[in-house]
């Protein structure tokens, strides 16, 4: 016969065992929820380092630059910090208004971590952010930029005879972002020739708004929370993906992606806009979580400069 004492100490021990399986999904799920913070953390290891040095993560490093078009694809990436990716970098400070000092340095880290829009700020090796802009630098590195709205590279637009833009969401979208997108749409609308539309009829629609997770069919994965946003095509294309594993929400949120932010942003690539130096800009590529944006001078007069007397 089994004592009372044994089915204590054996009922001790399942209590102990449930206690520290329970804090070991805890800790994985904070584990889990701490590399989800960013999917660019990675590169807040790397501040300080500059050309001819070596570290483990430069590699990386290098991919993401090539995503964005600051690098030329190349199978063998390595970890020497060399010639080329200074450059790169340099180009990148260039672009957000940043000491070009080829040093990644804090204020460039904090950029590169800062979650984005997924389309490159270089396309086919052009970059279009401070195309034609005037920049004096001074022997200490320093600069002042006249920076302004840009376009694609074959200032994509839709053709005169549209009015009207119509979109449809992909099965599946939830009900809470379809207000946010349409206020979005609305934003644009009084600066553009078009009004906005919601159709339910696929064939119909000229912009298809749906919502994807990595790998979806069109060569541009997402990445999983606060990495990618969101991408869009130029005029006139129509497509426009959300990453669904964001934490979309409506407005100011603690460590959530205001989805009107970022639909205004991707409906300026709609549009036929491309990336602005100005950090104010809706079409400046980078979001941080738990902010708000709007149009900004530099934005509307991006749009009517692409639609007026063409």
């Amino acid at each position: 016969m089994v004592s009372n004492q044994t089915h204590f100490n054996l009922a001790f021990i399942f209590l102990l065992f449930l206690i520290h399986l329970s804090h070991k999904i805890s800790a994985n799920r904070f584990d889990q929820g701490q590399r989800a913070s960013s999917q660019f953390e990675f590169i807040k290891t790397l501040q300080g380092y500059k050309k001819g040095e070596k570290v483990e993560g430069i590699k990386d490093l290098k991919k993401y630059l090539e995503q964005f078009g600051y690098l030329n694809p190349n199978p063998s990436y390595d970890d020497k910090f060399d010639d080329i990716l200074e450059s790169a970098v340099k180009t990148y400070q260039l672009n957000f208004n940043l000491n070009t000092t080829g040093t990644l340095d804090p204020q460039t880290v904090s950029t590169m971590m800062m979650p984005r829009c997924g389309v490159p700020d270089i396309i086919n090796g052009t970059t279009r952010m401070r195309s034609g802009y005037i920049f004096n630098q001074n022997h200490s590195g320093h600069g002042s930029f006249r920076v302004q709205y840009e376009f694609f590279k074959r200032h994509n637009r839709w053709p005169k005879w549209k009015e009207v833009l119509r979109y449809e969401f992909g099965e599946g979208t939830r009900e809470d972002v379809k207000d946010p997108f349409w206020r979005a749409a609305s934003t644009w609308q009084p600066y553009s020739p078009f009004t906005f539309e919601h159709v339910n009829v696929l064939y119909k629609a000229d912009i298809r708004v749906s919502f994807k997770r990595a790998a979806h069919g069109d060569g541009k994965p997402f990445d999983g929370p606060r990495g990618i946003l969101a991408h869009a095509f130029a005029p006139t294309d129509g497509r426009l993906h959300f990453d669904a594993d964001e934490n979309w929400v409506v407005g100011a949120v603690p460590h959530g992606i205001d989805m009107q932010t970022v639909a205004l942003h991707e409906l300026g690539h709609i549009l036929g806009l491309q990336h602005s130096s100005v950090k104010d800009a809706i079409m400046w590529p980078r979001l941080p979580s738990g902010k708000t944006k709007g149009l900004n001078d530099d934005d509307i007069q991006g749009i009517n400069a692409l639609y007026t007397g063409y």
